[in-house]
């Protein structure tokens, strides 16, 4: 197809994603403007339908960064109305739950808030246009743009209006570049253009591979009689086998609300293993159920996030850019709080930029941005956890034996663990692992995944060319249905894939519900030989997170 010519909007500073890193980085690099008296355009776009449509998280907030950023935030409105008053952690049997007689100092959240980060990020934006950023939502940046010395000079958004076939519509409108000095990529977790990046720019040399795991998450509005504002349950155990990574949260908001999650680490090794039908699973936990009990779900979610740790941080830098957040890894995973991270790094970009911009350097790679990394505290406290989440490579016991080991000694080990294995790597066969039996949804506690998508409010253009894509069609019938029996119909969390058969049972095949997807990217992770490749649809499309998630 002909590509038609595109709009070009030029801007000192493009920030791609408008989560907790990307508007940080926005908003300090015009404050650091304004405090300067120079004109300095920067601009925002994000992926969803609106700021925050996207964003999902538990989410326990520690507001150190924001102090940093936004000094009289409590003037301002920040969205922090549930102060965390009390942490409770427990080890789960089928049927017990013990609780720690003391709780991992990582787990302390005195100081924190329960807070809904969409909504943050929706209060962030704001703040962010205040200043005079450019914020454009519904906006998919599809390509990164290049120069003829290699160097990135900014994206192109998607073009609007492809049929299926690749076809022009008569809803056509080609996709816009916006070039910039430098580009922020602020995707968050496995972002599509970071992910490009790191290949092309060999990011990942010299570094542990990244590994992740999958946050389930649902709202649910609950019996006056069980609300608690402000407590915070962690738990670990069943139902993980210990052999596997996972653990689940309680939050309790303000108005009945409890954010209740589960995170599961994609090393998993069993491929009968149902991401989501464990989740529904630990909700009937007698000491988790009550709490359900007489309410009512009104929202559901999942998102892979990044738990390598200070091991897996790639190269930062490279010519005509940055990457800041998630889509570096700066999740802190004892702690299962990565925004204030996030926002830092943002911070840090923000002002190692502007120095940049400021001294009119003719090198177009940043590199005093890692360098302001090193320096910041985010470092320092990546550092001194970086060995508890690969010290359970050798399951929940050896894990925590050396999780209470590295805490005692701050960090302070003179050796660096490593990660075994990227997440796509451990699967057993299937005739190697224990098959799995699920209970049936009662449509009481524990649901169906079509009833749970549907509480996303997940919405693609139904005429677009599918985002995700096979690199080879014939993978998922020869290898993952053969030897894995076709283990993505149950990481995804969204019904997305399908093994059909014609009416006999037989001449099984590969469909792929992309209307359906949450945007989790786990697919993109877990495929056993990386065959599946996730790209942005659509601008606008995938869930609108309501406020409260």
């Amino acid at each position: 197809m002909e590509r038609e010519p595109r709009e070009v909007m030029e801007y000192d500073v493009l920030v791609v994603g408008a989560g907790p890193a990307g508007l940080s980085a926005a908003i300090r690099l015009k404050q650091l403007a304004n405090e300067a008296g120079r004109d300095l355009s920067v601009c925002v776009i994000e992926k969803g339908s609106e700021v925050g449509a996207h964003l999902l998280s538990g989410a326990v907030f520690e507001p150190r960064a924001l102090d940093e950023l936004i000094p009289d935030w409590r003037e301002k409105g920040a969205p922090l109305n549930t102060p965390a008053r009390e942490d409770r952690f427990l080890y789960l049997t089928e049927t017990k739950a013990y609780k720690a007689p003391v709780n991992p100092p990582q787990m302390n959240n005195h100081g924190n808030y329960i807070i809904s980060l969409g909504n943050l990020g929706r209060w962030l934006g704001a703040q962010a246009e205040e200043l005079g950023v450019e914020v454009y939502a519904g906006f998919a940046a599809a390509e990164v743009l290049y120069d003829d010395a290699g160097a990135v000079i900014g994206v192109a958004t998607g073009d609007m209006g492809i049929g299926k076939n690749g076809e022009k519509t008569h809803n056509y409108q080609p996709g816009v570049e916006l070039q910039a000095k430098q580009t922020i990529f602020a995707e968050g977790c496995r972002g599509s253009l970071t992910k490009t990046l790191m290949a092309r720019f060999n990011l990942r040399d010299g570094v542990q591979p990244q590994t992740y795991g999958l946050g389930i998450k649902e709202l649910w509005e609950v019996d006056p009689s069980q609300s608690q504002p402000g407590l915070i349950v962690h738990t670990i155990g069943w139902p993980m086998d210990p052999k596997t990574y996972g653990g689940s949260w309680l939050y309790h908001m303000e108005g009945n609300l409890v954010s209740v999650g589960f995170v599961i680490g994609l090393d998993y090794w069993n491929p009968h293993m149902n991401l989501f039908e464990e989740f529904q699973r630990y909700k009937t936990h007698p000491a988790i159920r009550p709490t359900f009990e007489g309410g009512r779900r009104i929202a559901y979610g999942a998102r892979a996030l990044s738990e390598g740790g200070f091991q897996s941080i790639p190269k930062l830098t490279f010519p005509g850019g940055v990457i800041a957040g998630d889509a570096a890894g700066f999740l802190n995973v004892p702690k299962i709080k990565g925004n204030h991270t996030a926002m830092k790094s943002g911070m840090v970009a923000a002002e190692a930029i502007f120095a940049h911009l400021s001294a009119e350097d003719a090198a177009r790679e940043v590199t005093a941005y890692t360098e302001g990394m090193k320096r910041s505290w985010v470092w320092e406290e990546l550092h001194a956890v970086r060995n508890i989440r690969p010290g359970f490579n050798k399951g929940l016991w050896a894990g925590l034996a050396n999780a209470a080991y590295e805490t005692a000694i701050k960090g302070k080990s003179p050796w660096t663990l490593r990660h075994a294995h990227a997440d796509n790597e451990t699967l057993k066969r299937a005739d190697e692992a224990p098959r799995i039996e699920y209970p049936k949804p009662d449509g009481k506690i524990t649901f169906d995944r079509l009833s749970s998508v549907y509480l996303s409010n997940t919405n693609h253009e139904e005429d677009q060319p599918a985002h995700l894509t096979l690199k080879d069609p014939t993978v998922p019938i020869r290898v993952n249905l053969r030897f894995y029996d076709a283990p993505e119909q149950r990481y995804c969390p969204a019904g997305v894939y399908e093994i059909v058969r014609d009416e006999d049972g037989n001449d099984p095949r590969l469909q792929i519900n992309a209307q359906n997807c949450v945007h989790c990217k786990t697919c993109d992770i877990k495929d056993p030989t990386q065959n599946i490749n996730w790209v942005v649809p659509e601008g606008g499309g995938g869930p609108n997170y309501p406020g409260g998630m």
